[in-house]
């Protein structure tokens, strides 16, 4: 029995990282898949390829999450292709760093924009449809960094801590229509933006933490699966770090 099947989720920033590691986990449990992509159309076009292997529907969508008339447009696109939206995963996200002193505001504005507005704007598109159907299962990316903040990433944290603020905010006004909004946060989890830090520096950081390794996009995808499906049923509201104990 797969979790997800004859579910359709979209998924935010797909096409590498933790966001293709949670389409192909959600693909191989059965659920149908809309994705979105900022640029790279090749890697849309093989990710959609790979996704059809499992023998389920997937689509890739070039749409801007922090623009809010795409989100809409995207909402009523996957609803005329798919003819439902049963889960939400607010995936896309960029980081601007540098300590305070430093940051313009540009730079501010842009990872507010990209990580939390964004959020706001597909959150907003879907809710109608999944009022309708009263179910629902809304994911949201944050990170340890939201809950921990970090020195030099005033902007991405300021972000990530507004999703759960945000996130437990929609819990509370959705639940009674069987709608929930859970959160997610990644500590260091290994993926093609870690591969290019220095070897030391990720030596150091898994010796930090409790589980001695970093994580995987499968070990986020996985806790996505968890709370996407039935068997989170009473769970909303709440955030689960994915962290391999490093807020312990």
């Amino acid at each position: 029995m797969k979790l997800l099947e004859n579910k359709t989720a979209i998924i935010t920033g797909a096409t590498r990282g933790i966001g293709k590691g949670i389409a192909v986990v959600f693909a191989k449990q059965g659920a149908n898949i809309a994705f979105t992509f900022n640029a790279s159309i090749e890697a849309a076009k093989e990710l959609e390829k790979e996704l059809e292997s499992y023998g389920i529907k997937a689509k890739g969508y070039q749409s801007n999450a922090a623009n809010f008339d795409a989100a809409q447009e995207l909402a009523s696109n996957v609803l005329k292709e798919f003819g439902t939206i049963d889960i939400l995963i607010n995936n896309a996200g960029i980081t601007k760093d540098n300590l305070l002193m430093r940051i313009s505001e540009d730079d501010f504005d842009t990872v507010i924009e990209v990580n939390l507005k964004s959020v706001f704007n597909l959150t907003k598109a879907v809710i109608r449809p999944m009022m309708k159907q009263r179910k629902g299962s809304i994911i949201n990316m944050s990170s340890v960094v939201g809950l921990k903040g970090n020195a030099g990433q005033a902007n991405y944290a300021a972000s990530k801590a507004g999703i759960i603020g945000f996130s437990k905010s929609i819990a509370l006004e959705l639940g009674s229509r069987n709608i929930r909004s859970n959160v997610i946060a990644p500590g260091f989890i290994e993926t093609e933006m870690t591969a290019n830090l220095p070897e030391d520096t990720v030596k150091e950081w898994r010796n930090a933490i409790p589980l001695k390794r970093g994580g995987t996009p499968e070990d986020v995808a996985n806790a996505c699966v968890f709370l996407a499906s039935d068997m989170s049923a009473y769970i909303t509201g709440q955030t689960l770090s994915v962290d391999g104990g490093m807020l312990t």
